[in-house]
């Protein structure tokens, strides 16, 4: 069918010809409402709204910029609106009993941070970029550089998003942010400054194997071989220098090897037994974590890795609730 003729359907209130427009942009939406919120449930919301708002404003979409960017536009404004709202979701407490955690090395300040399933990013993070894009897709969507973005203020998160990102022009973000040109360009000086002081300096640092590559699977198996037995001098062995290990919303943060170790031993040594289930997550390798308990295989939790050669640099913990997301279930078959 014509789009033509499936945009005259849809703005007579044909909800099927509307869907057919939209669908193809839905998935790369979603990942631009996660890239500016930093949370998959925060995403999924601002994605309803901005196909709500699209359905009912169908009628002032005028044709000069592509439904695309019309899109993107609502988009970004519903992301802001949620910045500004500052209803996010709140640090918690560490909550492990019988485990004292060390003194960590520093308070995270993105406690609503939230993993993105890579499941999702089919046809996401493909999609044609524009001439200004500065960022492989797969680098703009790993943890480090999401949490990163939260950093910033609302308006020069999503200059930075839609210029370097997604690679549009100025003059385009300035008609979607209703601003100049100038401002766009001074917002955008800003944003990377900022990115640059906030993201990890890895000029040093090995680039990591290719996703589901040997050399990745290598080094997943030697890390879910170290965790499931409990094997703590096997998981330091693995471990970079300047190892990052956060886990949100609980705010607590160590950086460096030797405090890390010092996180896990009493969790190890406690008698506490795990599984880890492979998944991916933000393009990095990820695990859904079960515990071994008296009533059963129950989730824990979320790992997912940032690598640097042979070795792990990053860990970041997230709580069990996102299991769903990945597809995972809450308890594994079996028993103790």
């Amino acid at each position: 069918m014509a789009r033509t003729d499936l945009m005259s359907r849809a703005r007579s209130g044909d909800g099927e010809a509307f869907r057919a427009l939209t669908e193809p942009h839905r998935r790369e939406l979603q990942v631009h409402c996660y890239r500016m919120l930093g949370s998959f449930q925060d995403a999924e919301d601002a994605l309803q709204d901005t196909m709500l708002a699209a359905w009912r404003g169908l009628e002032r979409f005028d044709g000069r910029a592509s439904l695309r960017t019309w899109l993107y536009r609502i988009a970004t404004n519903r992301c802001l609106d949620v910045l500004r709202s500052a209803r996010r979701r709140p640090a918690k407490q560490w909550d492990i009993p019988g485990i004292e955690p060390p003194e960590p090395t520093g308070l995270g300040e993105i406690p609503w941070l939230e993993p993105y399933p890579d499941a999702l990013l089919d046809g996401a993070i493909s999609v044609p970029l524009g001439p200004e894009a500065r960022y492989e897709q797969t680098e703009s969507i790993s943890l480090a550089f999401v949490t990163a973005l939260q950093i910033l203020p609302p308006r020069q998160l999503a200059v930075l998003i839609l210029r370097d990102v997604l690679g549009f022009h100025a003059h385009e973000v300035a008609d979607m942010l209703d601003t100049s040109v100038e401002s766009v360009k001074s917002a955008l000086k800003r944003a990377r400054a900022g990115m640059q002081r906030r993201l990890p300096v890895t000029t040093d640092r090995e680039p990591p194997p290719a996703g589901n590559s040997p050399g990745e699977d290598a080094i997943v198996a030697k890390f879910v071989s170290a965790y499931e037995s409990a094997d703590i001098d096997a998981m330091v062995a693995l471990l970079t220098d300047d190892v990052f290990l956060s886990m949100p919303p609980v705010p607590l943060e160590y950086r460096g090897r030797d405090i890390v170790a010092r996180f896990f031993a009493p969790i190890f040594g406690s008698g506490r037994r795990y599984e880890l289930v492979p998944t991916r997550a933000n393009c990095q390798p990820a695990f859904g974590v079960y515990r071994h308990t008296p009533t059963g295989i129950h989730g824990s939790g979320l790992f997912v890795l940032a690598l640097a050669g042979d070795r792990v640099c990053a860990m970041t913990a997230f709580e069990k609730t996102v299991l769903p997301k990945f597809g995972l279930p809450q308890s594994l078959p079996g028993a103790q």
